[in-house]
Formats: structure tokens, C-alpha cells, sequence
């Protein structure tokens, strides 16, 4: 399966420059509901990833910063304690899986390695989930047929 399939391009994703503010990285996660969101550098390079858990650990570890202070920091220089690995637009499935265990996205880059979107856990764990499964479950996951699930959800309907 090509990775190509599961990407989010660049223009769908929700990202910052590592020159933005600590006040504007607050604001878009606030507003798009994300605890976590990729950082791309001036020139379409993907430069990490800042999460909800950086802003509030370097909030906590600077005394007397206010909200005027906020709009003065660079994301740059705030320190990232999560490291979202990206992979390359040529990698195979097995890498993506590894990184999405432990990523709630994983950044993917072309050959050059600038930034060309995300790959979604959630994408990844719907295909699984279909196929590993079949028809539709009432659960919402898919059954397969003749497996041992779809025996007993039939005897369990007559």
C-alpha cells in the first residue's frame, strides 16, 4: 500500500512556522481542537512538532509570563519534549504503522524533505479495520464473511 493514499495534503493541514508565537500556536490548537500540530520552516521543511504539553511546560517554567509576554515568543524557542519522527513520501507501510503507534499523525516529506502533509492515525486505523474486517458491524467495525464474528452475529439474529 502506498502511503500516497493516506496523506493529507500540505493545503489541508493546520501547521505553524517555528517563527510563530506561543499566543498563536494557543490560539489555532484552541480553535481547531488539536494537541499537537507540525511546524514548516520558511522554506516548506518540516521542523517538528510542538504539542499542547510544550506550551504548558514552558508556560509553567517561566515565571510572571502574561498574555502580552506570549505574543513575544517564537515557537523556536520554546524546547519540543516529543519528537514526531516524519517519513518519507517513499516509505513502506511497516514504517508508517510504527510511527503512528506512537504519533497521533506522522509527518511525511518528498525526497527533497520538504513538507507535504500528514498521514492521520485515525485514516490508518479505519483501514485496519477494513481489512480486517468485512461487512459492517453494528459496532461500525466490518465483519468478514465466513469468519467466526460473522457466524455469530448471524446466530445471534435467528
Amino acid at each position: 500500500m502506498n502511503i500516497a493514499f493516506f496523506l493529507l495534503p500540505k493545503t489541508e493541514v493546520v501547521y505553524l512556522s517555528p517563527r510563530s508565537t506561543l499566543r498563536q500556536a494557543l490560539e489555532r490548537m484552541e480553535y481547531h481542537r488539536y494537541s499537537a500540530v507540525p511546524l514548516v520552516d520558511e522554506k516548506g521543511r518540516y521542523a517538528g512538532t510542538i504539542t499542547e504539553g510544550d506550551l504548558l511546560w514552558y508556560i509553567k517554567n517561566t515565571l510572571g509570563l502574561s498574555l502580552e509576554d506570549s505574543e513575544r515568543v517564537r515557537l523556536c524557542d520554546i524546547p519540543q519534549h516529543m519528537k514526531n519522527e516524519p517519513v518519507s513520501i517513499y516509505a513502506d507501510m511497516r514504517d508508517l504503522v510504527r510511527l503512528a503507534a506512537v504519533q497521533n499523525f506522522v509527518p511525511v516529506v518528498d525526497d527533497r524533505g520538504l513538507f507535504i502533509g500528514i498521514v492521520r492515525r485515525s485514516d490508518i486505523i479505519e483501514y485496519c479495520a477494513q481489512q480486517l474486517f468485512g461487512e459492517e458491524s453494528k459496532a461500525g467495525l466490518r465483519v468478514a464473511p465466513g469468519s467466526s464474528h460473522a457466524r455469530a452475529a448471524a446466530s445471534s439474529r435467528e
